[in-house]
């Protein structure tokens, strides 16, 4: 508990509940009815740094990272293993003018097609 006293002073050391200040002497958790004196909170401030990452973490963005990209899938049955799922990316690999490719993969055998 000591050490929630130093850091998180605003919130109940029972519950983690944020404190709300009700009186001129103390502060009170909503939930629990914790009571904190309101001299142990004057003058402390509050410090804290937000990172891009936390911000994408909050938005529930994720951060592509090697090896965590995950490709887009399709349904279609792979005539080897007879599996009903297919990654796949396309690519310009021609002349604007002309349609992509497609590059299909099975997720289960690794089997590749190539569409144009």
């Amino acid at each position: 508990m000591a050490r929630s006293r130093d850091r998180d002073f605003l919130f109940c050391d029972f519950c983690g509940t944020m404190l709300t200040l009700s009186s001129v002497k103390f502060a009170k958790c909503p939930l629990c009815n914790f009571k904190r004196s309101t001299k142990d909170i004057a003058g402390r401030e509050i410090k804290y740094r937000v990172t891009a990452q936390d911000v994408r973490r909050e938005l529930g963005m994720s951060t592509f990272e090697e090896g965590e990209l995950k490709l887009a899938t399709i349904s279609r049955k792979c005539e080897k293993c007879g599996n009903d799922e297919f990654e796949y990316t396309r690519k310009q690999m021609r002349s604007a003018d002309e349609g992509q490719t497609t590059f299909l993969t099975c997720t289960k055998c690794r089997d590749t097609i190539t569409e144009n």
